[in-house]
C-alpha cells in the first residue's frame, strides 16, 4: 500500500481540519488549500523544522517559575559551561551561549578582526552564501576560495597568506587574519583529524585565528567516518561553537574560546552584535539537557543513521550524488520529472541545476525525523526506480 503523510494527532489535527473548513466556506481561497498541503507534507528540507527534544522542554518546564540572574550569569548556565569544558578537556576555555548561528559567526569574526582584516572561507561557506552579507556589513571582507566538496585545504590557506605577504602593495589589500570552516560543511562533508591538524598548523604558522562553525557539529561527530573529538577541536581551533538550534535545542549555540586574545571583552561583542539573551538561563538549561546524559551525541547518531538508510536507497536505485558524505544532509541528483512528482508530498531544498533534465536537491534528516517518513521516501524511491528503470 502506498504510504501517505500522516496528520498530527489530537488538537493540531483538529486545528488543521477547522482551518480547512473555515477557509473553504468563508473564503474559498487557494491560499488556504496551500496552507493545508504544506501542513501535512513530509519535510526533509532542513534539520530545524521541529521545536526541541522533549528532554530539553522538560528541563525548561521544570524550572520555568524559578527566578535567576539574567544574561547567562545564572547557576544553570554555569553548570552547562562546566559540562562543555569537561567534554572538551579544557578547563581554561571560555564558553558563551549565543542565540543563533548567524549571531555566533558575526560576533566571533568581528571580535577577532581589525578593520583592515578579512576571513578566509570556502565559497560555499555559510557566511558567504546564507547570512545576507552580515560579515561584510560589519566591515570585514570574506576571502572566498573555490571548493567542490565544501572544504578548505591547508594549501589554499597557505597560498592566500603567501600571496598577501609577497604583494609589494599589500597595505592596499585586505589582510587575511582568520580562517572560517564548518563541521559539517554546507555540503555535509567533514574534516578529518589529519586535515584539521594541517589547517591548524598553517594558521599558527601565519598568525591566523582558526574558527570552526559547528551549527551541525553533532551530526559531524556522529558520522561513521569521523576521526575528531571535542578534545581535538579544543586543541586545534582557536574558537568553535557547538550548534544547538539544528541539534535538538529550541535555539542557541555554545561558543568555545581557547585563544587568550579572543577571550578579552567577548561579552561586549555578544551584546553589541545582538547575540545576548536577557533570559540567558534558557540557553544554559538547554545545553545542560543536551550534555548532562549524552543526549547530544545520541540524537545526532539517530539522525545520521536515518540519513544512511536514505543514502543506501538512493545508491541502490542508481541515483548519483552531487557530493558524497556521511552526515545528515544528502544531495541526490534527480530527474526534474521526479522532483515535480514528489514536490506535493515532500519538502526538500533545491541545490543547483546539473543538466537540462536533472537537478541536485537536499534531503535532510534531524534528531526528530520519523522512521516512518524515511520508510515512505525509501518506498517511493524503489517504486519510481522499478517503474522507470533508470535515474
Amino acid at each position: 500500500m502506498a504510504c501517505q503523510a500522516a496528520l498530527p494527532d489530537g488538537f493540531f489535527a483538529n486545528l488543521i481540519f477547522m482551518e480547512y473548513i473555515w477557509g473553504s466556506r468563508a473564503h474559498r481561497d487557494e491560499n488556504n488549500k496551500d496552507w493545508i498541503r504544506r501542513s501535512v507534507m513530509i519535510r526533509f528540507n532542513c534539520d530545524y523544522s521541529e521545536g526541541a527534544h522533549e528532554k530539553v522542554l522538560e528541563k525548561l518546564i521544570a524550572t520555568n517559575r524559578e527566578q535567576t540572574q539574567g544574561y547567562g550569569m545564572d547557576f544553570y548556565s554555569m553548570q552547562a559551561k562546566g559540562l562543555i569544558r569537561q567534554i572538551c578537556g579544557r578547563e581554561d576555555a571560555d564558553v558563551h551561549f549565543l542565540v543563533g548561528g548567524t549571531q555566533a559567526n558575526l560576533t566571533v569574526i568581528s571580535a577577532g578582526l581589525r578593520p583592515h582584516q578579512g576571513v578566509i572561507a570556502a565559497e560555499t561557506g555559510h557566511i558567504n552564501v546564507h547570512e545576507t552579507g552580515a560579515i561584510e556589513a560589519c566591515g570585514h571582507k570574506i576571502l572566498a576560495f573555490p571548493s567542490k566538496d565544501g572544504k578548505l585545504s591547508a594549501k589554499q590557506v597557505e597560498e592566500c597568506c603567501l600571496a598577501h605577504r609577497e604583494d609589494m602593495d599589500r597595505e592596499h589589500t585586505v589582510q587575511p587574519k582568520m580562517v572560517y570552516i564548518s563541521q559539517s560543511t554546507e555540503l555535509g562533508t567533514i574534516y578529518g583529524k589529519e586535515e584539521l591538524e594541517e589547517i591548524s598548523a598553517v594558521c599558527r604558522k601565519n598568525g591566523l585565528f582558526l574558527f570552526m562553525d559547528g551549527a551541525r557539529l553533532g551530526y559531524a561527530l556522529a558520522a561513521s567516518d569521523n576521526t575528531l573529538t571535542f578534545q581535538d577541536l579544543a586543541r586545534l581551533c582557536d574558537v568553535f561553537y557547538i550548534g544547538g538550534t539544528k541539534v535538538g535545542a529550541l535555539f542557541g549555540e555554545a561558543v568555545v574560546i581557547t585563544h587568550p586574545s579572543l577571550k578579552e571583552d567577548f561579552r561586549y561583542f555578544i551584546k553589541q552584535k545582538g547575540g545576548m539573551l536577557a533570559k540567558g538561563r534558557l540557553l544554559g538549561l538547554q545545553f545542560m539537557a543536551l550534555f548532562e546524559d549524552g543526549l547530544y551525541m545520541e540524537i545526532s547518531r539517530y539522525a545520521d543513521g536515518l540519513a544512511e538508510q536514505l543514502r543506501k536507497a538512493f545508491h541502490q536505485a542508481g541515483i548519483p550524488f552531487l557530493v558524497e558524505n556521511t552526515t545528515n544532509q544528502l544531495f541526490p541528483i534527480l530527474p526534474d520529472s521526479v522532483l515535480e512528482l514528489w514536490k506535493e508530498k515532500y519538502s526538500f531544498s533545491y541545490q543547483q541545476r546539473v543538466d537540462e533534465s536533472h537537478s541536485a536537491v537536499r534531503f535532510c534528516t534531524s534528531w526528530a525525523t520519523r522512521q516512518e517518513d524515511v520508510d515512505c521516501l525509501m518506498e517511493d524511491i524503489r517504486n519510481w526506480k522499478d517503474r522507470d528503470g533508470e535515474a
